[in-house]
């Protein structure tokens, strides 16, 4: 087995994984994505008359057989109404925090109108905030709601959604100021609801029942998170979207829309849980108590040609006595899946955050760190203490490049040292195939004696792509699914780490006035930028390092590899490209060092060389014919 060989099996299966993944998920889904936000964009400046269930409204869950009920209380079809109408509809307590804004509806009390003021829809500092919540009616309804629901048998007239709530006092609901809501019946039974929130996405729920009939009264404590209508998602194998808990003993627990479409309901009796929807850098999650004891629920209810989707719990029975007052309490996350404020739970390092503040159980997987967390976790703390120290994540990607060629630069070297041997070997390899032509076993036996005699491992040339694939592979998740590297900027023309970059050769880098990704068939691959092509010049570097294989297929093969890999990597996140030039650069200068040190030749020079010079020879032979 050559060296040659080894290295081409390599590259090869590497570019088969980045070109089906390039192929069959990547350009598909910026497709996909790219009508969608058109669509969206043209929604929101229409309109409609009427949408497939948005009319209907969630319920809460039910005690009668042990289990939350499937949402909706009715399968009406309503007018779907602009935002700015629906909350305009009713009187509001508004959200005033450094992070969020919004209003809780004094109309059920709901948490139904919530924007994050410090993200924003695109790189524009003055583009519209990011709309987590969004009251009934609006095109894409979503709310969390809290409450008390009846024993079986039981007449009490509870709150609803349709319940009109009065505020005690006046003001708005800030991190120093929380807001209280009351409710009488008419029956002896008076409801007060205090909502509390802090300063980044935590809402605090009391809820009180005082009882001052004639008789006991028995109420579920619940909670509700809604959503009508099923949302755009990425589309990404890599992502999970949908309906997530991490419950008791029963672990993760993640649904898709479609999985849940299919499964209709799915209930769980468990302790120290929490349950909720989440988008690739959004998320709401309600947060009972550790020690509770839930009955959980995750359904979807089929409204017209949609469906609505909806996590809930409900929490043991409390009786009230003549007299006295029941308490229950519940949480709310709703906002950016920010990894401070989330929590990441990782041996010695890590952020505290809510999962630490409030010890919840595993609460950090909202974010989705995949199945090699122990290597995504690591990087994106190695990316975000940079971050802090120097402010640019483009430069925390450069610099963890470099410390994550120092953890392998033994194994680098030996894999180096190894190539350079086999390299020095090559004029006694080559005499082998002349001495035994036509015998291939005593050619591969007299070979391995070589290896044995000169210390050289033949699989080491796949060392330094075997090694380079895993970290490519976690810092491509770090770069798709953190909410730090959204709209993350570099330098010059990358305002956006997380996106491909923006330029396009096909377009004179903006001097022609066209999109040529619009061109059927074939037009997606017409987006090339300048650091695809910068790393395309340096994976072309570093083919050039090494001698020219002497089979003409595996020459073809390394000659097209740089052009092809800078074609499949233009749809990448623009960070993920730089890490892969600089990656190359590095690897270029390692490796020239240690061929030095090992007495071999450095083949670059000479190879562009020869290469021109075969350019000059085939112009001047073709003008002498």
């Amino acid at each position: 087995m050559s060296d040659n060989r080894n290295t081409i099996l390599a590259v090869i299966l590497s570019g088969l994984v980045l070109i089906a993944w390039q192929y069959f998920y990547n350009v598909p889904q910026m497709e996909k994505q790219r009508a969608e936000a058109q669509r969206q964009s043209e929604l929101q400046k229409s309109t409609p008359q009427a949408a497939p269930g948005q009319g209907q409204t969630s319920a809460a869950p039910s005690p009668t057989d042990g289990t939350p009920a499937q949402p909706g209380a009715s399968t009406a079809v309503a007018p779907v109404i602009s935002r700015e109408t629906a909350l305009a509809a009713n009187p509001r307590v508004k959200i005033d925090t450094p992070r969020l804004t919004g209003s809780i509806s004094l109309k059920g009390a709901r948490i139904d109108d919530i924007a994050l003021v410090q993200y924003r829809e695109t790189v524009d500092p003055h583009s519209p905030p990011i709309v987590l919540f969004s009251p009934s009616q609006t095109a894409a309804p979503y709310y969390a709601e809290f409450g008390w629901v009846p024993s079986t048998g039981s007449t009490a007239r509870l709150p609803d959604q349709t319940t009109m709530w009065q505020q005690e006092g006046s003001g708005a609901l800030t991190p120093t100021s929380p807001v209280t809501l009351k409710y009488d019946n008419g029956e002896g039974l008076t409801f007060r609801r205090t909502i509390s929130i802090d300063d980044r996405y935590l809402f605090n729920i009391k809820d009180e029942v005082s009882n001052a009939g004639n008789a006991p009264v028995t109420l579920y404590p619940f909670g509700l998170i809604s959503r009508h209508g099923t949302p755009q998602v990425s589309g990404y194998y890599i992502l999970h979207e949908g309906l997530i808990g991490y419950l008791g003993d029963k672990g993760l627990q993640e649904y898709a829309y479609k999985k849940i479409d299919d499964a209709k309901k799915e209930t769980f009796d468990v302790t120290n849980g929490w349950l909720g929807m989440t988008d690739k850098y959004w998320a709401s999650a309600l947060l009972p108590d550790t020690n509770a004891k839930l009955k959980v629920q995750y359904s979807s209810k089929a409204v017209g040609t949609s469906h609505n989707y909806q996590t809930d719990y409900l929490l043991e029975p409390q009786t009230i006595a003549v007299g006295a007052t029941a308490t229950a309490n519940g949480r709310l996350f709703a906002g950016a899946k920010e990894a401070s404020v989330v929590g990441i739970n990782f041996p010695l390092v890590g952020f505290g955050g809510y999962t630490k503040q409030l010890g919840l159980n595993h609460f950090d997987l909202l974010i989705d760190w995949g199945w090699f967390y122990f290597i995504t976790k690591p990087m994106f703390l190695g990316l975000d203490w940079f971050f802090h120290l120097f402010g640019n994540f483009g430069v925390s990607i450069l610099l963890v490049t470099v410390i994550v060629k120092l953890l392998f630069f033994p194994l680098a070297n030996k894999s180096y040292a190894s190539m350079a041997k086999m390299k020095s070997v090559q004029p006694q390899l080559q005499a082998l195939k002349e001495r035994y032509p036509d015998d291939r076993v005593k050619q591969q036996q007299e070979m391995m004696e070589i290896y044995k005699k000169e210390k050289i491992n033949p699989i080491a040339g796949c060392l330094p792509v075997a090694l380079q694939i895993p970290v490519f592979f976690s810092l491509y998740k770090v770069l798709f699914v953190t909410i730090e590297m959204r709209h993350a900027p570099f330098f010059g023309w990358i305002k956006d780490l997380s996106a491909p970059d923006p330029t396009n050769l096909f377009t004179l880098f903006g001097l022609i006035p066209f999109d040529p990704t619009t061109i059927p068939v074939f037009g997606h691959y017409l987006w090339l930028g300048i650091w695809p092509i910068i790393m395309g010049i340096t994976m072309w570097f570093q083919m050039k390092l090494n001698p020219a294989p002497p089979d003409p297929t595996q020459k073809i093969i390394f000659d097209w590899m740089p052009l092809i890999f800078t074609f499949m990597l233009a749809g990448f996140p623009a960070g993920l490209v730089i890490y892969w030039a600089w990656n190359n650069t590095l690897s270029v200068l390692q490796q020239s060092f240690i061929m030095r040190k090992n007495g071999v030749k450095v083949e670059l020079f000479d190879n562009l060389k020869s290469m021109f010079q075969k350019k000059s020879v085939t112009t001047e032979t073709k003008k002498a014919t």
